[in-house]
């Protein structure tokens, strides 16, 4: 095609869409691919051409309209927090529920071996721990453990190691998940042996209502980093469809998304366990509050905003594809 009959065709729609720009966002993307089109076709024929300086211009200008303006309603902290965590959570829900149910299935035997076998808990905790809980409870101070120490330097310390203990039980689950499982197992059976313990000595209501000031978030942290393990590795040993590689990186990315969003729940645990647990002896309603709340949150957050985040998308891709 000559150049003048090029322009003779086009010309029409280059100065409508110059004079009068929409405000359309669909007709400006379709405006700028026909003008990349023009543009293409002009620095082939007529690579020297004024034509193609200003085809060129044009282009660059709805680009710029496009992209340069555009404003982010919000932020990508925002959106880690918001969007990609509750996404990755709810593609994972089935993980998570398995491990909390293996750690709860363990919690029992824990609880139930050692209301069987006195020698039991011992064998979990360590003779030196038991012993200095059994004088605790002697002096009335059941729970005097966590009023040992600084405030400060104990919050400090809980959370690096429960942070610690956290990646390693995710960094466990790349050897075919069976590091993390472990694991929880022996975690769980711990904690059942441990509360068994409290429940023996009639302590077991007071138990709950003090030991799970800190450890409602903690142990749910535990499980959910232990559930992250499980992603890691099942994205290698069950690729799916995918190459072996692909899986095991888009299951690594995964992962440690939801290890990181522990992270806050680790600090907020510690606090509660450096600042909050030692008065063990406040009202039990203060306790139940704190409580049933870090509870709620756990619920709310890893269970029930995935799922209605998920509800959501799949409501408005409807709606899109409907009005398209």
């Amino acid at each position: 095609m000559r150049e003048a009959l090029f322009i003779k065709k086009n010309k029409d729609r280059w100065q409508k869409s110059q004079e009068t720009p929409t405000d359309n966002p669909d007709e400006t993307a379709l405006e700028f691919t026909q003008l990349v089109d023009d543009l293409s076709y002009s620095k082939t024929f007529y690579p020297h051409s004024r034509i193609t300086r200003y085809l060129n211009a044009r282009a660059s200008q709805t680009y710029m309209s496009i992209y340069q303006n555009r404003k982010e309603d919000r932020n990508r902290l925002t959106e880690f927090w918001k969007y990609t965590v509750p996404c990755t959570v709810r593609k994972h829900h089935g993980v998570l529920l398995f491990c909390a149910l293996f750690f709860i299935v363990f919690f029992i035997v824990g609880f139930y071996s050692s209301s069987h076998d006195e020698s039991f808990v011992r064998e979990m905790l360590g003779d030196g721990y038991v012993n200095m809980t059994e004088e605790n409870i002697e002096k009335g101070r059941p729970f005097g453990v966590y009023a040992e120490g600084g405030e400060l330097l104990m919050w400090l310390g809980i959370m690096i190691n429960n942070l610690f203990v956290s990646f390693t039980y995710f960094a466990r689950g790349i050897v075919l998940c069976f590091p993390t499982m472990v694991s929880l197992l022996n975690e769980g059976v711990r904690l059942g042996a441990f509360e068994q313990m409290f429940f023996a000595k009639g302590l077991g209501l007071q138990s709950v209502l003090t030991v799970f000031i800190h450890g409602t978030l903690e142990i749910s942290a535990i499980v959910i980093a232990g559930a992250a393990g499980v992603v890691l590795g099942k994205s290698w040993m069950f690729p799916g469809t995918k190459k072996r590689l692909k899986a095991f990186t888009e299951g690594a990315k995964e992962a440690v998304i939801i290890l990181v969003s522990l992270i806050p729940v680790f600090v907020i645990a510690a606090f509660f366990e450096g600042f909050i647990t030692r008065y063990f002896t406040m009202p039990q309603w203060l306790s139940a509050t704190i409580l049933l709340s870090s509870a709620s949150y756990i619920v709310w957050y890893y269970i029930i905003y995935p799922i209605q985040f998920q509800k959501e998308r799949k409501k408005t891709e409807r709606e899109n594809t409907s009005s398209a």
